[in-house]
């Protein structure tokens, strides 16, 4: 019979010449401990840390075990002890049930970007996260799909360009959260998914070394599907729509080409300077939509821009609005579910910023990475397409959302951050 090791939290300087300072957990006869001090943000840092070491020494069951594992200690030993496949096993001091039905989400939100191509493509994306909300509020969750020529016959033609050369057919998901069960009930908010299963960059083509890793350029969909799950569990009252824009971005005699010109639902045209700028064009089909149903909130998530990892690195999401009463309020929800996120510049005159001489603007400018403040251009470009002139918009630019090697805080893969600060922006 397997035994978990015990991990306990005590709140002193410890100093023993036989560990390094640098150790997050100390190995004992009792289990594990770890030593914590009075800066409670750097406290959560170190208990991370443990847990990333405890799962690189190859321990795969635990039992958080004494007085000082409040919610925050727990969560946060939870996202360095999970690793990248999910199998780590953790019995939580307190608050069980809780903790317990919020990892078995996010892990699902992390699975989600994990799954190799062949298994994510747009439908069975679309499939696995209705399947998912259905199976949390079945009485309260109704989904629908809109695919290949469908999304012409509905004007959705950012998502249909983008995802036309790929044997999966692209498509559109929206799934309805209506608590009141009124067809009548308002929206009151859209998320908006970037839902793109595997990037290969289209004719403007990534390298090998770039296209690794373009499994989780659909985290934007996972992210804001695995918020919604969990506003849901949380007791969320509010009807929500989740729209997810969902294609492969791949090559073939069909596929869109650069000096294309699409033109949107809303007249809006848009010439394509760039084919590996295509997360603007899908999310930009999801926005008109939110407007289409006059939801008060929109919120938008997506791994879009190089730009924005550059600027905030891999342990930040970028945010992006135009309603500063919005985008502080969104700001310190972060800060109180302990998710980082940092605003980066957006003005209305962003949109201006990728002009075209032959349509209204350009998808990007012809230059490697958009060129300067290319992740503000592209923010942008998507407030082209936001709801009343942006005011109840965010944009999340999820630079955070995966890492490409594991590290002192997070295994190799999703991380799922941002679900949290998302759901609780729904439940406020």
């Amino acid at each position: 019979m397997s035994t978990a090791l015990a991990v306990f939290i005590v709140q002193q300087e410890f100093s023993d010449a036989a560990w390094k300072k640098s150790a997050a957990v100390i190995m004992g006869e009792k289990g594990a401990t770890i030593y914590v001090g009075s800066d409670e943000a750097e406290n959560l840092r170190k208990v991370q840390k443990a847990g990333r070491q405890l799962d690189s020494l190859g321990v795969s069951k635990v039992k958080l075990a004494g007085d000082d594992w409040d919610f925050e200690r727990q969560w946060a030993f939870a996202n360095g002890y999970t690793d990248t496949r999910s199998t780590n096993s953790i019995e939580f001091a307190g608050d069980a049930q809780t903790l317990t039905s919020m990892r078995e989400l996010v892990n699902w939100s992390r699975e989600l970007t994990n799954l190799p191509p062949a298994d994510i493509y747009p439908e069975s994306l679309a499939k696995r996260v209705s399947e998912k909300l259905e199976a949390i509020a079945p009485e309260h969750v109704s989904s629908r799909v809109i695919s290949g020529d469908e999304l012409l016959d509905e004007g959705w033609v950012g998502i249909h360009t983008v995802g036309r050369a790929s044997k999966h057919k692209p498509c559109m998901l929206i799934v309805d959260y209506n608590p009141s069960q009124q067809d009548s009930a308002p929206v009151d908010a859209v998320l908006v998914g970037k839902g793109i299963t595997f990037d290969s960059g289209g004719y403007s083509v990534k390298s090998s070394e770039g296209m690794l890793a373009m499994k989780c350029d659909m985290g934007g969909a996972a992210t804001v599907a695995g918020a919604l799950g969990l506003a849901i569990q949380q007791g969320l009252q509010k009807r929500v729509q989740l729209v997810l824009c969902c294609a492969e971005n791949l090559i073939d005699g069909t596929a869109y080409k650069l000096g294309d010109v699409i033109t949107y639902k809303n007249g809006t045209t848009v010439e394509v300077v760039n084919t590996d700028a295509e997360g603007r064009l899908v999310l930009a089909d999801g926005l008109q939509y939110a407007g289409e149903v006059n939801a008060k909130l929109v919120l938008d998530a997506a791994t879009l821009t190089g730009a924005a990892q550059m600027a905030v690195g891999n342990e930040y999401n970028a945010l992006f609005s135009v309603d500063d009463e919005l985008a502080n309020k969104a700001l310190a929800t972060a800060a109180q579910q302990r998710e980082n996120l940092w605003r980066l510049p957006l003005n209305r005159w962003h949109k201006e910023n990728t002009p075209s001489a032959f349509a209204d603007c350009a998808n990007s400018r012809p230059q490697k990475g958009g060129g300067a403040a290319g992740a503000s251009n592209a923010a942008g470009f998507l407030l082209r397409f936001a709801p009343n002139e942006g005011k109840g918009w965010l944009h999340f630019d999820i630079a955070g959302a995966y890492q490409n090697n594991a590290n002192a805080m997070w295994a190799t893969g999703a991380t799922a951050l941002g679900v949290r600060t998302i759901a609780a922006l729904l439940n406020d």
